[in-house]
């Protein structure tokens, strides 16, 4: 709060050589800064010295990696250093580390089958590189090894594989041709030491006009299988007609039979049906007054029928 502090103009010059007597002369300074230079120097190149030796002297293998070294004399090494801390020697040595946990790769093709039908087919390869030999891959390949070589085997493995097989067998026979492919397609990786883990078909489809007469094929067997149960079943409804003409007749025979050797059966005929009718009359809500001839209710009428004296009449002739 004290205004000659704040203002050089307002204090007196007394005051002005008490404030100023208060900071470090810089030309001290300067004096101890040049005095004591040479130490502060060494100590720090001997900080920079020792932070480069150490940042290139150790180096960090992370999980599902692996690395071998590069020489500038001998080349590239066949040692293979797995995860952890390894040491190199500085401007001689550098690591190349290489991502040895499977990846997953989609390709897709278009080729021709047996029957000349286009087909374009889809595959999924999970790959990684042989770890013991990384140092193969790159001196050949590089770091992008499965950029450079799995769409050229692929598509190759794919034609020759596919044009083995008509459009209906790759539909029907999906896991041989999978399992062909991937037999295939395996050993032609290992010639460029790449490992796949797994192989498989994702998506087959054909032309469109392909794929519109397998639909009326699809159509036409359908409508032939509905016209052939529709002939057996005609075939079955005859079956059923015959068996029953024959039942009826049998049973007519077998009736008449009765009739021949035992004039009673029709009587015991006439009964049963006069009791099925007075069942069905006592059921009924509706009160009729009908004739108990024409219903056959007339069972204790004295005089007997026609039909009675018919078979007395057979019966003095025998």
């Amino acid at each position: 709060g004290d205004p000659g502090f704040l203002s050089s103009e307002a204090a007196p010059p007394h005051r002005l050589s008490c404030i100023m007597s208060r900071f470090p002369d810089p030309s001290k300074i300067l004096a101890r800064l040049a005095s004591g230079g040479a130490p502060l120097a060494a100590g720090g190149a001997v900080l920079v010295g020792g932070y480069y030796t150490v940042n290139n002297t150790i180096y960090t293998v992370d999980a599902g990696h692996m690395a071998i070294k590069y020489h500038r004399f001998s080349g590239v090494g066949s040692t293979v250093y797995r995860e952890g801390v390894h040491l190199r020697l500085p401007w001689f040595e550098r690591p190349i580390v290489f991502d040895v946990r499977a990846r997953p790769h989609t390709m897709t093709s278009l080729t021709g089958s047996k029957d000349l039908q286009m087909v374009n087919i889809s595959l999924r390869a999970l790959c990684k590189p042989d770890p013991n030999q990384l140092n193969e891959i790159y001196r050949s390949l590089g770091p992008d090894y499965d950029d450079k070589v799995l769409p050229s085997i692929v598509n190759e493995v794919l034609k020759s594989v596919v044009a083995q097989y008509n459009a209906s067998q790759l539909i029907m026979q999906r896991e041989l041709v999978s399992r062909m492919i991937r037999q295939r397609l395996t050993e032609r990786a290992k010639d460029f030491h790449i490992l796949l883990d797994d192989v498989a078909l994702t998506h087959l489809s054909f032309s469109s006009e392909f794929e519109k007469a397998i639909e009326q094929k699809q159509v036409a067997q359908q409508q032939a299988e509905r016209a052939r149960y529709t002939v057996l079943q005609a075939l079955e409804e005859k079956k059923k007609t015959i068996i029953n003409a024959e039942g009826e007749m049998e049973s007519a025979r077998m009736i008449g039979s009765a009739m021949k050797h035992n004039p009673g059966f029709l009587e015991l005929r006439r009964i049963a049906t006069a009791k099925e009718i007075s069942i069905s009359l006592a059921r009924s809500a509706n009160r009729l007054v009908l004739s108990t001839d024409s219903l056959l209710l007339n069972l204790m009428a004295g005089g007997p029928s026609q039909l009675d004296a018919e078979y007395a009449l057979q019966a003095k002739k025998k």
